[in-house]
């Protein structure tokens, strides 16, 4: 038997560790024991490496197999059965080629639980895939391995070793491990431990496909030019600041003036560039810290948020952006937040002056001098026969100036329940408005836990003259009334007297009315109270008329505000 010509790679802290002497046909010495070139690797094997006959085709992985050492054939290996034959194929010639008769070391030799063929697997593996490839090299390894067991033993048998880069038991005179633990108990071992892994994945639950990952380019991300992947921009702040410094060389010893020992001017100017890229790059850091930390990213998010505030609000916040460099995101947001609650305020207190200065005593008078305001800013100026401007045309009124929805929920005749500024109040300028003095009136307007009626909590006796009118429904054209009541009528005990002489005007049964009347106050919480004359026609799914006639009850009985 001829083992000195193969070609083997050698493992000198294993080899020099294996044990001395070899069993019927294993190599005659240890300098020749090394890891066989691998054939082929089926990841997520009991085997790992696996080995078949260039004849038969059979595995011979697990079994004693017979290896060609002729340099004519490359990685030949023969099962027992056809090398007692003599057959053969491809170059092969069993009459003068030598050969090496190739046992399983499965015998421990550094840790009870890992053979001799699983070290070698194991740092091929590592030569192979490199140290950090723990999932590949467990592959390599296979007997079920995981790549937390391959990287806590290569760490505790190799690196934690005191004998580093050597294992412990690197001695090759040591056969402690090999005396206490035979090889038929360790096979068994193994075996055993190969079983109930192979049963134990083959009950657990598919695991799930690995979703192929999103190009980190410009195009897949909603803010044009970002790439994910990279956390960079396609364009960056300063983004030519490389090209000052791509073709400088700093060589060790180079800018040192042999005379006086100090730095020659070119080396300054260099010092001086790098200084210069260095700050770039520090500007450019920070602009990304702000973005990231700020969450500048979502467009959509941030685009949807900034439709819901008014234009005034808008401008506030964007007059804001710049202190957004110095706060972290959390006091930003309530910084903002209490520039646009004292500029709502100031909106309030402007309006309740005005009101004030036309002798406006309580707010549902405040209210309907607005109304009437806007109705006179929408007639056109009447012209005469002698006027010079009679004969020009008209033009379009200029629509009046709207008070913030936020604004306008504090001079409101009816505040809502949910309108509790109380997250504000510690600010000094988010104080609530207190009070409105007026020469008619001692009426007060406080923040409270229920809605408040012309300055009056609903609680207090609410005088004569500032009792809520009753609404009076107008007919549809052409129509009579419907007669509703309890014989007739389901659900009819769920409507109060305004509600019935509505539906029966708009001839609508209550329980249709009922789920009218809940959507349309479900669409104005979300917007904060307010509702348009068209959302409530999209709500309603009725007639225009009569969608216009439930929307105006709805605002008459101060359970909606109309935007």
């Amino acid at each position: 038997m001829d083992s000195g010509n193969s070609r083997k790679r050698k493992r000198s802290s294993l080899a020099t560790a294996l044990p001395s002497h070899h069993e019927s046909g294993e190599e005659s010495s240890s300098s020749d024991m090394g890891v066989i070139k691998r054939k082929n690797i089926v990841k997520g094997n009991e085997g790992g490496l696996k080995y078949i006959c260039d004849v038969c085709s059979a595995d011979i992985t697990s079994t004693v197999r017979i290896r060609c050492a002729s340099p004519a054939c490359s990685d030949y290996d023969l099962c027992v059965p056809c090398f007692s034959k003599g057959d053969t194929s491809r170059d092969h010639d069993p009459r003068t080629h030598p050969f090496s008769v190739i046992e399983q070391h499965s015998i421990p030799i550094y840790t009870r639980d890992w053979g001799a063929d699983e070290e070698l697997l194991l740092l091929e593996g590592l030569e192979v895939y490199g140290l950090g490839s723990w999932s590949d090299v467990a592959d390599h390894v296979g007997g079920f391995r995981t790549k937390e067991e391959v990287c806590d033993h290569y760490i505790k048998t190799y690196i934690e070793s005191s004998k580093f880069p050597l294992p412990e038991n690197a001695d090759p005179k040591d056969l402690s491990l090999v005396e206490e633990i035979p090889r038929e108990k360790f096979q068994a071992r193994k075996k055993r431990r190969i079983e109930e892994r192979k049963e134990a994945a083959k009950s657990a639950p598919p695991a799930t496909p690995r979703q192929k990952p999103t190009a980190s380019v410009p195009a897949c991300h909603e803010v044009q030019g970002y790439m994910p992947g990279r956390l960079e921009f396609e364009v960056e702040h300063h983004n030519e600041a490389e090209e000052a410094v791509q073709s400088m060389q700093f060589e060790p010893g180079d800018g040192i003036d042999p005379r006086t020992g100090k730095l020659d001017a070119e080396m300054e100017l260099k010092l001086l560039v790098m200084n210069i890229y260095n700050a770039r790059l520090n500007s450019r850091a920070d602009r990304k810290r702000v973005i990231f930390e700020h969450e500048l990213l979502q467009y959509r998010r941030n685009t949807n948020l900034d439709k819901k505030r008014t234009k005034e609000e808008r401008d506030l916040n964007n007059k804001a952006k710049p202190f957004a460099r110095m706060m972290n995101h959390q006091d930003f947001e309530a910084f903002t937040e209490n520039l646009e609650y004292e500029h709502n305020l100031r909106q309030a207190i402007s309006q309740l002056q005005d009101w004030r200065r036309m002798r406006i005593g309580d707010l549902k008078s405040g209210e309907k001098y607005e109304q009437e305001k806007q109705i006179r800013a929408q007639r056109p100026a009447p012209t005469g026969i002698l006027d010079r401007s009679g004969g020009v045309r008209a033009s379009k009124p200029i629509p009046p100036v709207e008070i913030p929805s936020a604004a306008t929920n504090l001079i409101a005749p009816e505040l809502p329940e949910r309108f509790k500024p109380s997250h504000l109040h510690p600010s000094p300028l988010a104080q609530p408005l207190s009070s409105v003095s007026h020469p008619s009136s001692n009426a007060v307007l406080t923040p409270t836990k229920g809605p408040l009626t012309n300055g009056n909590t609903n609680t207090a006796a609410t005088p004569s003259s500032q009792l809520k009118p009753k609404y009076s429904v107008p007919t549809l054209n052409g129509t009579t009334p419907l007669k509703l009541s309890h014989e007739n009528t389901t659900d009819f005990h769920l409507l109060t007297k305004e509600e019935r002489d509505l539906c029966s005007a708009l001839r609508i049964k209550p329980k249709p009315y009922l789920v009218m009347k809940e959507g349309l106050i479900k669409e104005a919480m979300k917007t904060g109270g307010g509702l348009k004359r068209k959302s409530a026609k999209e709500v309603c799914k009725v007639d225009a008329s009569k969608s216009t006639r439930i929307f105006d009850f709805f605002v008459h009985s101060g359970w909606i505000q109309k935007v």
